[in-house]
């Protein structure tokens, strides 16, 4: 985890590498505006093969992502099952019809409109989570801070996301650091323990991390605050950079993908694209 951080950026030499941070957010906003108005599954499923392929174009190793892709999966399904046991019938309460595919117990069934309700529910997940990670991956934080304050964001807003984005790698060499130090003094997190115990092992990480933390955040505070960051209303930035076609371009992808899935989706009154009719 040293040498490759989760979620921090990676560079590359791509097109997505290439597009400023503005226009990246702008992009991430409208994409995942678009998937969560939406239940059309035609649209999800495009933008989800669009986002197969962004990850393709960035060069970006799905192993690089898996660990974090992993997790989130997870809690997915896991939200899947919560889903069914509070709502299993929200899927016939949207779309009005009712086929039962197999009974469970009493007068609970599995129905296919709940089946395909929950497919809409977990594929907005894999259309935005993925875009999202790659939004994280792809942007120099310093280029992102200078991005935001060139559209407008305030410099001290916009600087304080960038170390936000700066801090994720180190805390995760912290949480190692002290992992190793925790291990080298007998507790034991490895999977020669139970699951349960290393669950609870690891909790002892996390006073020594936050207080590590606590003081990195002093520390930085401190320094700026020794340099007179916040005394003028403007700063200037070295890694600024102007607009240039291939941010152009793709504000006009994300624009037609936006009103184009409004249109679809609206043209008849109702947000869910319903097969069963």
């Amino acid at each position: 985890m040293m040498n490759n951080p989760m979620l921090s950026y990676i560079s590359k030499d791509s097109f997505i590498h290439d597009l400023t941070g503005a226009t990246k957010l702008i992009f991430f906003v409208l994409w995942s505006t678009t998937a969560m108005v939406t239940y059309d599954t035609r649209i999800l499923l495009a933008m989800f093969l669009m986002g197969i392929l962004c990850f393709k174009v960035s060069k970006i190793a799905f192993k690089q992502v898996s660990f974090v892709l992993y997790f989130i999966l997870f809690f997915m399904l896991f939200n899947s099952l919560m889903t069914f046991i509070f709502a299993p019938y929200q899927g016939v309460e949207i779309y009005g019809t009712r086929h039962i595919l197999f009974h469970i117990f009493g007068n609970i069934s599995i129905t296919a409109e709940q089946l395909f309700y929950q497919f809409n529910i977990n594929l907005k997940y894999f259309t935005v989570i993925p875009v999202g990670i790659l939004f994280i991956v792809t942007t120099n934080p310093s280029e992102f801070a200078a991005s935001l304050n060139k559209i407008g964001v305030n410099y001290k807003i916009a600087y304080s996301v960038a170390i936000a984005l700066r801090y994720i790698p180190d805390v995760q060499r912290d949480y190692q650091d002290i992992s190793f130090a925790q291990q080298a003094r007998g507790l034991e997190l490895s999977n020669k323990q139970n699951l349960w115990k290393r669950i609870v092992n690891s909790v002892s990480i996390l006073m020594p991390l936050i207080f590590s933390s606590l003081n990195r955040i002093e520390v930085i505070s401190s320094a700026m605050e020794l340099r007179g960051f916040g005394s003028k209303n403007y700063r200037t930035w070295y890694n600024e950079r102007n607009f240039e076609k291939r941010d152009y371009i793709t504000f006009i992808f994300i624009g037609i993908l936006f009103f184009g899935s409004l249109f679809i989706t609206f043209h008849d009154g109702n947000r869910f694209y319903n097969p069963f009719l």
